[in-house]
């Protein structure tokens, strides 16, 4: 059988580039080498495109955001992806003393590893559909709706899913009114208040507020990482459940799993650098709980029209039994930490058969939409 030559993007312009370079270290070590070619494909944080001289190896965030925030390994070779169906997906570029070399590398699959804007968020996944190659993971409405927590609470709203009060702004309209803003955050909400940036993951920029002079300092901080904010009422004594989907039009859930935080919430900080979070794989739910939790993240994943993979988050509610939908990650974590993968091994389904799950994935949705006319 012939191996399939798999693009692994990881790294990217986001403040979550530490993680990705974790998650595909995760991939590329249980990616079957009797069935896959993998091509490490870096993109820096200056949004450049290289090919290392070797990929990614430290699974664990926190060694790779403590040994200075870059992997050993310089890349070797520019590589600039190709906008053009057929032929060479990458155009790579040696350069040299005596010239620049350029050779062409014909990928037959894509996985991106991407977390956050510039890579989550739908840009790489057009430029993907531009150049007409598969590639894993949710397409171009799905990823931004994903990456956006204001747009993505519309669309659950929409779709009648339960989700926590909230109130989203644009850092420009907090500039020129910060006291309206706050007033209206105080008396739709009450406090205390989860504050975020509307377009980013791995709770960067997240913090909680318990009065006004905190939600100055959250809003402002949140204001550093985007233009738009999401500001969400807390959960009573919530309880963070979580569920994994794989498929396409016909998705399927893993079992819950639930994350205990070292820290007040699950923060960067719990998530990567103090490693004292719990992880428990299956949650302690009821047998009608399960089914509520799997029922909605089938339903979330399909009201923002996902594919492949994503990860559904859950607030718990301790008082009132209230499940809410919280998020939907389209491209979740793979370190070691990350709950994705975990909670699929629980189900049945190990790491290596995962990723080739989704890679049929991938194949199967492009070979769908080759079939589809474009001409009149």
């Amino acid at each position: 059988m012939k191996k399939l030559r798999v693009g692994v993007i990881y790294g990217g312009r986001s403040g979550e580039h530490e993680v990705s370079l974790a998650s595909a270290a995760a991939v590329f070590q249980n990616l079957d080498p009797e069935r896959y070619l993998p091509v490490a494909i870096l993109i820096e944080k200056d949004g450049r495109w290289a090919l290392p001289a070797r990929p990614p190896s430290i699974a664990v965030a926190a060694d790779v955001i403590n040994a200075g925030k870059k992997e050993l390994g310089e890349p070797s070779r520019e590589a600039h992806f190709v906008a053009h169906p057929g032929g060479d997906t990458l155009l790579t570029v040696d350069r040299r003393d005596d010239g620049a070399f350029v050779s062409g590398l014909a990928l037959d699959v894509v996985f991106p590893v991407l977390h956050g804007p510039y890579g989550e968020d739908g840009t790489v996944q057009g430029l993907l559909e531009l150049a007409n190659v598969p590639y894993v993971g949710a397409g171009v409405l799905a990823s931004p709706v994903g990456m956006d927590k204001a747009a993505m609470k519309m669309i659950f709203a929409a779709n009648n899913l339960p989700i926590c009060d909230y109130h989203a702004f644009l850092t420009r309209d907090w500039r020129k009114g910060e006291r309206g803003i706050m007033n209206a955050i105080a008396a739709k909400l009450g406090f205390p208040v989860f504050v975020k940036p509307a377009n980013l993951g791995s709770s960067v920029g997240i913090s909680k507020a318990r009065h006004a002079a905190e939600l100055r300092v959250a809003v402002e901080l949140a204001a550093q990482f985007d233009r738009k904010i999401v500001v969400e009422a807390a959960v009573p004594n919530a309880r963070e459940i979580e569920c994994s989907v794989i498929g396409n039009d016909e998705p399927e859930a893993s079992v819950p799993g639930e994350v205990i935080p070292s820290r007040e919430f699950y923060d960067y900080e719990a998530k990567y650098l103090d490693q004292g979070s719990q992880i428990i794989i299956p949650a302690d739910l009821s047998r009608a709980q399960v089914k509520d939790v799997q029922r909605l993240a089938l339903a979330a994943f399909t009201a923002i029209d996902g594919a492949g993979m994503a990860r559904v988050d859950f607030l718990l509610a301790g008082d009132s039994g209230i499940l809410y939908v919280n998020e939907v990650n389209t491209i979740p974590g793979f370190t070691t930490i990350g709950m994705y993968s975990k909670m699929w091994a629980a189900s049945g389904l190990a790491f290596p058969e995962l990723l080739d799950r989704l890679i049929g994935l991938a194949i199967e949705r492009h070979a769908e939409k080759q079939q589809r006319r474009t001409s009149m």
